[in-house]
C-alpha cells in the first residue's frame, strides 16, 4: 500500500532530492531550485540536502543557456526524498507516455514531487494533479486550466496541494524554495538563505501580475497594477478600456494618461500587444491551428488577427513556423 508523503516534509533529517532536467529549460528556473540547497547546506554549516541530477532517457539535457546537465535516467530512479521536475519550452515533445510512467511509478510509491517553471504540465500530462491544487507559468495559466479541467488552477505564485508542489518561473520558485526550508528546518535559515541571494520573498498567496509592468510602477501605481492584472486574465476576451477605467474608479481619459506617463503608451495598445505578444507564444510553443490561436488572444476575425500578427512580428504564423 502506498504511503503518501506530504510536503513540506516536516523533518530535520538530510533530504534526498532528486532534480529532473529537460533539454530548453531555463536556466534560472534550474538554479533557482538548486542554488537554495546549497546555500542552505552552506549557512547551516552542515548537509541538510543532498541532490542528483537526472534527465529524461541519461542523455545531458541542454539548457536555454546552453548549459549541459549530466544525470541518469529518470527511468532508472528507484527512489528520493524529494522530486523536481523543472522543465521550460517544448512541454509536448517531452510528454512522453515513457515520462508519465516513471512519474506515476514514483508518485505511487509515495514520493513527493516539485515541479516548476513548464514542469506542472509533465504532472498533469501524467494524470498526478488530478484533484489537486497547482499553479504554472503565468504564461499558460488560461491554457492549462483548459487543457486540465480536473486539476483546481490557481493564480498564485506557488501553491502545494498534498504530495505536490507547484510554482512557475525562477523567483516564485525562490518562495517556494524557502517556505520549504522554514518548513523543514526554520524561519531563521530560512531568512539566512533568502538574505544569502539578495532576495526578499513575496508574501505567501500573492497573485500573479503581468511582468510587462515593472516593480516600481506596480508597487507606486496599484490602479495600475490592477489594469495589467485584468487585462492578463482576459486575454481571449478583452474588456473595454472603458469598462477597466470603471472597475478602477477612474475616466478612460485619466486611465489614458497614466498609462502613457508610466508605460509610455496608453492601455488600448498595450491591451493589444499583450495579446499579440501571447500570439506569438502560441505559435512558436504549442501546435494550435491559426484560428484557435486567434480565439485565444481576442480575435474574433481570422484575416483580422493575421494582419495584426503580421504587422507587429513581421511575419505569418505559418512563416514563423518554418511552413
Amino acid at each position: 500500500m502506498k504511503h503518501e508523503k506530504t510536503l513540506p516534509l516536516p523533518d530535520h533529517a538530510p533530504l534526498n532530492a532528486a532534480v529532473l532536467v529537460f533539454d530548453d529549460c531555463n536556466t534560472l528556473s534550474f538554479a533557482a531550485a538548486v542554488d537554495p540547497m546549497r546555500a542552505a547546506n552552506r549557512r547551516a554549516g552542515r548537509e541538510l540536502f543532498r541532490w542528483q541530477f537526472r534527465t529524461a532517457t541519461g542523455a545531458p539535457a541542454h539548457l536555454t543557456s546552453g548549459l549541459r546537465i549530466e544525470g541518469g535516467a529518470i527511468a532508472d530512479l528507484d527512489a528520493c526524498d524529494l522530486l523536481f521536475v523543472i522543465a521550460g519550452f517544448r512541454i509536448e515533445a517531452h510528454a512522453t507516455a515513457r515520462l508519465s510512467a516513471s512519474l506515476r511509478r514514483l508518485a505511487a510509491r509515495g514520493t513527493p514531487m516539485a515541479a516548476i517553471d513548464g514542469g506542472p504540465w509533465l504532472l498533469a500530462q501524467a494524470g498526478l494533479l488530478d484533484g489537486h491544487a497547482a499553479t504554472t507559468h503565468w504564461e499558460d495559466l488560461e491554457l492549462f486550466a483548459t487543457r486540465f479541467a480536473r486539476v483546481d488552477t490557481r493564480r498564485d505564485r506557488f501553491v502545494i496541494s498534498g504530495p505536490f508542489a507547484t510554482s512557475g518561473g525562477a523567483a516564485p520558485c525562490i518562495d517556494m524554495m524557502l517556505h520549504l526550508i522554514r518548513s523543514r528546518f526554520g524561519a531563521d535559515l530560512a531568512a539566512r538563505v533568502g538574505s544569502a541571494f539578495l532576495y526578499d520573498p513575496v508574501p505567501e498567496g500573492t497573485q500573479w501580475q503581468s511582468p510587462m509592468s515593472t516593480a516600481r510602477t506596480t508597487r507606486r501605481n496599484p490602479r495600475i497594477a490592477r489594469a495589467l492584472e485584468l487585462m492578463g486574465a482576459h486575454i481571449d476576451d478583452p474588456l473595454p478600456i472603458a469598462g477597466i477605467a470603471r472597475r478602477l474608479s477612474l475616466s478612460p481619459r485619466t486611465l489614458e494618461q497614466r498609462f502613457k506617463a508610466h508605460l509610455g503608451c496608453g492601455p488600448a495598445t498595450y491591451y493589444r500587444r499583450l495579446r499579440l505578444a501571447e500570439a506569438y507564444r502560441l505559435a512558436t510553443d504549442t501546435t494550435m491551428t491559426v484560428q484557435d490561436i486567434a480565439l485565444a488572444t481576442g480575435f474574433a476575425s481570422q484575416a483580422a488577427f493575421a494582419r495584426a500578427f503580421r504587422a507587429a512580428h513581421g511575419l505569418s504564423v505559418r512563416a514563423l513556423r518554418g511552413g
